[in-house]
C-alpha cells in the first residue's frame, strides 16, 4: 500500500501521539520521564495537526493545534500574564467553533450532505466545547490571566481534549484503522479483530476523556488538602501551585497530564 509523505507523517505524528500521551499520564508528574513524554506529546499533536489540516480536514487539525497550544502557553507562563498571541487564539477559536457549528447545522438539515461520515451530534458536541474554550479565553483575557487551580485547570483538559481528538479518530474513524494499521505493518488480525470489538475501540476512544475528569478531580482535591490540612497564607499556597506547573514544564511542556 502505498502512503504520501504527509499521510505517512500525519499517521507517525498521531501514533506518536498516542504512546506519549499514554505514558506521559501514567509516569509521575514532574518527573523527567513524564516531561520526555510530554514533549514527545505536543511535538507529535502539531505534527499530526499540520497533516490533517493540508489533508483537507482543517477544522480538525486547526483545533488541535489551538488547544495544544494554548493548554502549553498556560503552563509555560506564570501566573496573570497575557500576549497578544492570546486574542488571535480567541479569534481562532470563535471561527472554528462557528464553522464547526454551522456544518453541524447544514447537516442535520440536509442541506450538506456529509462526506467523512462524522456524526451530527459529534460536531455539535465539538462546537460546544470549541466554544466554551473561547468563552474562557474572553474570561482570562478579561481578568488579565489566570493564576492558580483554575491554571492547572486548563492547561489540563485542553491537553486531554486534545488528545481526544486523536484517540477518537483513530479508534472510531472509518473501516477499523487500527487494523488496517496492523494489516499495513504485516501482523495478522485475527487476534486483533477478536480483541478490537466496537466496544473496546470505544472505550479507548473515550479514555482520556475519563482520565480528564479524574484529574481535574484530583487537582481539586489536591488543593482542598492543602486549605483544610496546611494551613498557609494563600501568597504560599500560589507558589506551591506555581511550583507544579514549573515542574511540569520545566523542559518544555508537559502534556495532558494534570
Amino acid at each position: 500500500m502505498q502512503f504520501s509523505p504527509i499521510l505517512l507523517l500525519h499517521i507517525c505524528g498521531g501514533t506518536a501521539g498516542l504512546f506519549s500521551g499514554a505514558a506521559a499520564m501514567s509516569f509521575r508528574k514532574g518527573s523527567r520521564r513524564h516531561r520526555i513524554a510530554g514533549n514527545i506529546f505536543v511535538i507529535s499533536m502539531l505534527i499530526m495537526a499540520a497533516g490533517a489540516v493540508y489533508l483537507g480536514n482543517v477544522f480538525g487539525g486547526v483545533l488541535t493545534c489551538y488547544l495544544v497550544t494554548t493548554a502549553w502557553l498556560t503552563a509555560r507562563r506564570r501566573d496573570r500574564q497575557t500576549r497578544i498571541f492570546d486574542w488571535g487564539a480567541l479569534l481562532v477559536a470563535l471561527v472554528i467553533g462557528a464553522a464547526i457549528m454551522t456544518d453541524g447545522i447544514g447537516k442535520a438539515s440536509g442541506r450538506i450532505v456529509s462526506k467523512d461520515g462524522t456524526p451530527i451530534a459529534m460536531l455539535f458536541f465539538l462546537s460546544s466545547v470549541v466554544l466554551l474554550a473561547a468563552a474562557g479565553d474572553v474570561r482570562m483575557l478579561i481578568r488579565g490571566g489566570i493564576s492558580g487551580t483554575p491554571r492547572l485547570v486548563r492547561h489540563l483538559w485542553r491537553m486531554c481534549f486534545a488528545l481526544f481528538i486523536a484517540s477518537g479518530s483513530f479508534f472510531l474513524g472509518p473501516a477499523n484503522r487500527p487494523l488496517r494499521l496492523l494489516r499495513t505493518v504485516g501482523l495478522k488480525q485475527q487476534l486483533f479483530a477478536a480483541l478490537l470489538t466496537k466496544n473496546v475501540l470505544l472505550l479507548l476512544a473515550i479514555l482520556p476523556l475519563l482520565l480528564m475528569i479524574f484529574w481535574m478531580v484530583r487537582v481539586r482535591f489536591t488543593n482542598a488538602y492543602i486549605r483544610n490540612k496546611r494551613p498557609v497564607s494563600s501568597a504560599k499556597t500560589g507558589e506551591i501551585i506555581d511550583g507544579v506547573v514549573a515542574a511540569e514544564t520545566s523542559a518544555g511542556l508537559s502534556l495532558i497530564a494534570k
